[in-house]
């Protein structure tokens, strides 16, 4: 936990309790996040950069009918970003099966862009702009994330393939961000979502990244696909779509992140 500073709870403790009432103690989650409560009621409280994008990504995610349940954004306040507590139980067979059920829903979703939305994946910058079609969204990504970790020529001939090797439909609402640490069970029985870095992508974007950091188990797998189906070849594509998280781990984190993303692209090249 941070002290005293920037994102210590010295600094914001203020700034939340002027807004919503009188704190408890805070108690650290991890680096600049915090569980606490305000006049008694229970908070996540997260300070950093990007904030005012996630709590805009809860909403849209939170619009979407039938999509799995997020925090009620309470605050935003600048660089910080204050959301309903949701108590966790344990994980169930029935939180596996709605989760993919309620992901179905979320993709099938009406929408119109592709890209828009975040500027962040975590603490990495992307490109919020709205793109003409899914090459562009996905090419343009690739092409600056590489850039960052130095692989753009390794990159650019997938890039060119992009027209042939992607699925032709239209955008969907994804979360953008979508690993195993951002999927919460629910102590009522619901998955529920956090920190997204919504904009308009591909479905297979987020059911690709998921399995990234751990298996999707088949009964969350099976009961997506009989709510909504996948274009064909989407199994051959999961890789394909893996390529943007893993640049923006190389990129944040360096290490084995950018043999495996060198690894892919030498496969689809």
């Amino acid at each position: 936990m941070r002290g005293a500073g920037e994102h210590g709870a010295e600094a914001w403790g203020p700034r939340v309790a002027g807004r919503l009432g009188r704190l408890g103690p805070p108690e650290s989650l991890g680096t600049s996040v915090w569980r606490v409560t305000a006049a008694g009621r229970p908070l996540a409280v997260k300070v950093g950069p990007g904030v005012g994008d996630e709590a805009e990504g809860l909403r849209r995610l939170g619009e979407a009918e039938g999509a799995p349940p997020v925090p009620e954004v309470v605050l935003v306040d600048g660089d910080l970003l204050a959301t309903a507590w949701v108590d966790e139980g344990p994980r169930s067979t029935e939180h596996e099966e709605a989760l993919g059920r309620h992901l179905a829903a979320l993709h099938s979703a009406p929408w119109t862009e592709w890209g828009g939305g975040s500027a962040w994946i975590g603490r990495c910058r992307v490109d919020p702009a709205v793109r003409p079609d899914a090459a562009a969204l996905y090419g343009g990504r690739l092409l600056e994330l590489a850039g960052r970790c130095h692989l753009r020529d390794l990159v650019a001939p997938l890039v060119d393939r992009l027209d042939d090797l992607l699925p032709v439909t239209g955008p969907s609402l994804v979360h953008g961000d979508l690993w195993w640490g951002n999927v919460l069970w629910g102590a009522d029985g619901r998955p529920w979502l956090i920190d997204p870095s919504a904009h308009g992508g591909h479905p297979e974007e987020d059911l690709a990244m998921l399995g990234l950091f751990g298996a999707v188990p088949e009964r969350t797998r099976r009961a997506y696909l009989e709510c909504r189906d996948l274009p064909p070849g989407w199994e051959a594509r999961v890789d394909l779509f893996r390529l943007v998280p893993l640049l923006v781990h190389t990129v944040l984190f360096g290490g084995g992140y950018r043999s495996q993303a060198e690894a892919i692209v030498r496969r689809y090249v």
